[in-house]
């Protein structure tokens, strides 16, 4: 189990650098079982037919941060599962790097509600998310 506080190290967590996460192009700064912060690149791939980073980016940033996090929090007592993601878009974004840095808000027996924060590389909030997750406890035997 991770102890809270304690900052994992990245490449001892090889299942965050691939599928999804690599397709999109996300990348981890900080993951601990208490706060995670990843980066995204702005590619053209990422847009919507305005030229705005899609709205679905975002959610992505959002789910993903949470859902590592709160993992890492829960560790082997089970899996968590995302339930409930609620994105605000605040700011439309071109181009650049998103920055998602998540907090827990509540931590439970049962389910885990994260707060997202999303910035642009110039520091203006862009987005704002909350993650509920779903503490699914591993069966005994």
């Amino acid at each position: 189990m991770t102890s809270p506080g304690r900052q994992e190290r990245l490449e001892d967590r090889p299942e965050l650098h691939g599928g999804f996460t690599r397709l999109v192009g996300l990348r981890f700064e900080e993951v601990s079982a208490d706060r995670v912060v990843l980066t995204c690149p702005v590619t053209g791939d990422l847009l919507q037919p305005y030229g705005l980073v899609h709205g679905g980016v975002h959610a992505t940033l959002a789910e993903t941060a949470a859902s590592v996090a709160g993992a890492l929090w829960f560790a082997d007592r089970g899996k968590v599962v995302g339930v409930s993601n609620q994105t605000d878009f605040l700011r439309a974004v071109r181009g650049g790097e998103l920055r998602a840095e998540a907090t827990p808000l509540a931590r439970g027996r049962t389910t885990q509600l994260w707060q997202v924060e999303i910035g642009d590389d110039q520091g203006r909030l862009v987005a704002h998310a909350k993650v509920r997750l779903q503490n699914v406890a591993e069966a005994p035997g």
